[in-house]
């Protein structure tokens, strides 16, 4: 680690202890030691211990968006649909201390929605809006509230995760998947255009 620069080892440590102790683990202090820096040398980069968990976690959210978008990019607008939710699914599964931090806890300058959403401000939720307009504008999807019904997806599914994180759910991992897409799937059903 001695060759790359100082602010991204401080980062690299501090994603390392989110991502294996969760955001309590996180101090300024521990941060400092495990990167090979003094504890003031953090405070040049990050006036808190909260504006570093936000600035690693802002990176990685962004760099998801990316991902959700790109594996988004291609196919029907059910499958993209599904995509989405394994990637997003993925993600809450894998890193699942950088999910509770990012969705579940309470936080300074955490988006809020309507506004922050609306305003474009969420890699991930940005992705999950164009797929839900792109069903309204095309006729797949029945008019509607195009922020809300991506508000209903993404919280049904971040609902789901938050019981299965909760050990709330006797299943296995890929059972919990399946729930997880079929519930999916009413909802999209139900938003479906009827047939004439």
């Amino acid at each position: 680690m001695k060759g790359i620069p100082k602010l991204n080892r401080i980062r690299a440590v501090a994603l390392k202890l989110l991502e294996k102790e969760g955001s309590n683990d996180v101090s300024m202090r521990r941060v400092a030691v495990e990167s090979g820096v003094t504890a003031m040398a953090i405070y040049h980069y990050f006036p808190s211990r909260e504006a570093l968990l936000d600035d690693i976690t802002q990176s990685v959210f962004a760099e998801f968006g990316e991902q959700l978008a790109s594996k988004s990019a291609s196919g029907t607008i059910e499958q993209r649909f599904r995509k989405n939710l394994d990637a997003f699914l993925d993600f809450a599964l894998f890193r699942p201390r950088v999910y509770d931090y990012i969705i579940s806890q309470p936080r300074a300058g955490a988006r809020r929605y309507p506004r922050d959403f609306q305003d474009g401000k969420s890699p991930t939720f940005n992705v999950l809006m164009e797929l839900c307009a792109e069903g309204v504008r095309t006729g797949h999807f029945r008019k509607g509230e195009v922020w809300e019904i991506a508000l209903t997806l993404a919280a049904e599914t971040q609902g789901l995760i938050t019981l299965h994180r909760g050990g709330r759910f006797a299943m296995s991992e890929l059972e919990f998947r399946k729930l997880c897409h079929r519930s999916s799937e009413r909802i999209l059903h139900g938003l479906k255009k009827p047939a004439r």
